[in-house]
């Protein structure tokens, strides 16, 4: 894939990221401390988010499928960066935002992550065997 269609493929997450990020600049409130560290931790997620979405290329789907397992990059240590980076994104949304009743939407966002990642990895273990449980031995999450 080339980097053009790469980065054409990835353009909803481009979008979605960047947009979150801007949100944090035009939120009503102070620029404190707590603005602050949330739109920081919003952008590593954010980079981190895109960069793993970027290195799993033609394998990222919606639904759950076993199209390639990609252990390389972020996948090496990670098993789902895009759920990790994208609940850390919100959290540190929320962070910024300092309104303590948006907690609840990484709240129910880990819980549907969580049950994704069980179903995608019922159906990595079905289609790639021994290699995806000696790659999940040694990643988290």
């Amino acid at each position: 894939m080339t980097n053009a269609k790469s980065i054409f493929r990835m353009a909803p997450q481009i979008i979605g990221t960047g947009a979150l990020v801007t949100l944090i600049f035009y939120f009503p409130g102070p620029w404190n401390a707590m603005r602050c560290l949330g739109l920081a931790i919003t952008v590593f997620a954010a980079v981190a988010f895109l960069t793993a979405r970027y290195q799993l290329g033609k394998s990222f789907s919606v639904t759950a499928q076993a199209k390639q397992l990609v252990t390389f990059g972020i996948y090496s240590r990670i098993r789902n960066p895009l759920y990790v980076f994208s609940t850390l994104m919100i959290l540190g949304a929320v962070i910024a935002y300092q309104r303590p009743i948006f907690l609840v939407i990484p709240a129910a966002l880990v819980v549907m992550q969580v049950t994704r990642a069980h179903r995608e990895a019922q159906v990595l273990e079905a289609a790639f065997g021994d290699a995806y449980r000696e790659y999940r031995s040694r990643t988290w999450f």
